[in-house]
């Protein structure tokens, strides 16, 4: 029984290969209509009416996931509509072709799918956990926080995510934009890594939901599996996961000095979720209802980044909290 997720991820992994190659075809016929589309109507999209465009868009959506959090009480939608909104936008700039940005054929039509399937992937979990759970709990600190100001604040709050999805929109933007004309090593490890990023982040999600759904658990704190090894394992596969467009991005030649600026991306993930949005309010939260045993838990694993438990700890149960 126990080897059950594992033969599940595998089967999965095969479902997802099948369907790939339609999927690849499919967005190729997508730049190929917008290609077509822009130079027979004569549309004259630069990069900054392109990235002025989508952050108008965003800041839209994001206006819309204010009003459904503020009326369902329930802030998890929120993040099931950033994630859907940042892929959204990481297809549009992969694939909207620009005069004077030189690009491979394939290249745009890989990112555009990478950024996809982590978009849909991450959005639907956070839907179906915000379908059977209550109040995220890092919305539920800021709530706590900010009192009668928390509707006001959130709004704001989010206008800051959808520039922070326009921010990390570019790392995908350069990352397609890269003329190298063939499929370079630099391509393969960002696929590479973006699909260990989505599995990894897939396993620590699972294993919590299991953790969780275990009524024994009820007050404990989650050390099983990858939750041995971080605090946050599910954090940190999403940073890792925007390291594949440093990967796609980067031109070491120096022929594309735009490939640079792919890096911002983990850069600004890695400092949202470590210092922002993530782990501070969800850890404060986790002191407040686990108070001792988190404690003890902090204290032996790292926040972000996995590795061995500095010391045993038999005060915190195996099995993140219920």
């Amino acid at each position: 029984m126990k080897r059950a997720p594992l033969r599940q991820y595998v089967n999965d992994g095969i479902a997802f290969s099948a369907k790939l190659s339609s999927a690849v075809e499919t967005c190729r016929h997508i730049n190929a209509y917008l290609t077509r589309e822009i130079a027979v109507q004569g549309y004259d999209v630069t990069f900054a009416v392109l990235f002025i465009g989508v952050g108008i868009c965003l800041s839209f959506v994001m206006s819309i996931a204010w009003a459904v959090a503020i009326r369902s009480g329930k802030s998890g939608w929120v993040d099931a509509i950033w994630s859907f909104a940042v892929g959204a936008a990481g297809v549009a700039v992969a694939l909207i072709p620009l005069p004077g940005w030189q690009q491979a054929t394939e290249r745009p039509v890989i990112v555009a799918l990478l950024a996809a399937i982590w978009s849909i992937r991450l959005g639907l979990h956070i839907v179906i956990r915000t379908l059977h759970g209550g109040d995220d709990p890092r919305y539920a600190q800021l709530r706590s926080e900010w009192g009668d100001a928390f509707p006001r604040r959130l709004f704001w709050f989010l206008q800051i995510q959808a520039a922070a999805a326009l921010l990390l929109s570019l790392s995908i933007f350069t990352a397609a934009r890269n003329p190298a004309p063939e499929l370079q090593i630099g391509d393969w490890l960002g696929i590479a890594l973006l699909v260990i990023a989505i599995l990894g982040e897939g396993v620590a999600d699972r294993q919590l939901a299991r953790f969780r759904d275990n009524p024994a658990n009820k007050g404990k704190v989650c050390d099983a599996g990858l939750w041995g090894l971080s605090r946050h394992p599910n954090y940190f596969f999403e940073w890792l996961g925007w390291l594949a467009y440093v990967a796609i991005a980067l031109d070491l030649t120096g022929a594309y000095p735009w490939g640079w600026v792919a890096g911002t991306g983990p850069v600004f993930m890695y400092w949202l979720l470590v210092h922002v949005s993530g782990i501070p309010p969800l850890e404060a939260h986790m002191l407040k209802s686990r108070g001792e045993k988190f404690r003890a838990y902090k204290a032996r694993v790292n926040a972000f980044w996995p590795g061995p438990p500095r010391q045993p700890s038999p005060q915190v149960s195996k099995g993140q909290a219920s």
